[in-house]
């Protein structure tokens, strides 16, 4: 069955680039254009963050990803993200990601927390940026988010080639101050000079943030304690059955 751990088999028919399937036509953009002047869309529209980080495989730290996320706050302690590979108009959906407070994790079963990640390093390490956004207006917020926690799902790999979202979501890590969390030189220089700043120098800016107002949670980056990560299986099971209607 399905794993997150194994590359799927065959894959559809294309060069890759891009998705399968034939070219929107005129009539579908009419309609589309049509459904956005008559709809709310209130959930995209509580979207209020463009964040660009990276982000690490669970089951292969080997393989790391830039990935833009867009945030919306459902309270002061619990945040949404939808995931993307790239903030043009052609950005494909790759995951999601849930962000909660230090205060809420902490509330959490030990087995749950070893599926969530911490913020700290990320965003002191100037990894961690809103796009455009002057880093004296983003510090604040930046100082929020530094205690936080994170439940990141990739559903569609795609460094691995994936035309489709295909097989089981991945878990995903984020970078860490050490020889195996630490990403890719060449991944933060391509990220840095596409939007102008420098990852070393926001680092020098943000000395003063701090993490966790409580020691850093062991259950949380388990790999760094254990050397483990979590690979998704999928596996046939019998259905639940209710009772038949009378």
């Amino acid at each position: 069955m399905a794993s997150s751990d194994e590359a799927p088999g065959a894959m559809p028919p294309g060069d890759g680039s891009v998705p399968p399937g034939k070219s929107m036509t005129i009539g579908q953009h009419v309609i589309d254009k049509g459904a956005q002047l008559m709809q709310s869309l209130k959930p995209i529209k509580q979207m209020s963050q463009h964040v660009c980080t990276f982000a690490m495989y669970s089951h292969d730290i080997t393989r790391q990803i830039e990935t833009h996320h867009y945030v919306s706050r459902v309270n002061q302690d619990f945040l949404q993200c939808a995931v993307y590979d790239s903030d043009d108009s052609k950005g494909r959906l790759i995951g999601i990601e849930y962000i909660i407070s230090d205060r809420i994790f902490e509330t959490l079963p030990a087995e749950e927390q070893k599926l969530w990640h911490s913020h700290e390093y990320e965003i002191i390490a100037g990894l961690w940026v809103n796009p455009k956004v002057p880093e004296m207006v983003q510090k604040q917020e930046l100082k929020n988010l530094a205690p936080t926690y994170g439940k990141f799902w990739c559903t569609w790999q795609l460094d691995r080639g994936d035309r489709l979202p295909l097989g089981a979501p991945a878990l995903m890590m984020s970078p860490q101050g050490v020889n195996l969390g630490m990403v890719a030189p060449e991944l933060v220089k391509k990220r840095d000079e596409k939007y102008g700043i420098s990852s070393k120098d926001l680092e020098k800016t943000r000395a003063d943030i701090a993490g966790p107002k409580t020691t850093m949670n062991p259950y949380a980056n388990y790999w760094m304690q254990t050397g483990k990560g979590f690979a998704i299986d999928v596996e046939l099971t019998d259905m639940k059955k209710t009772a038949p209607f009378p």
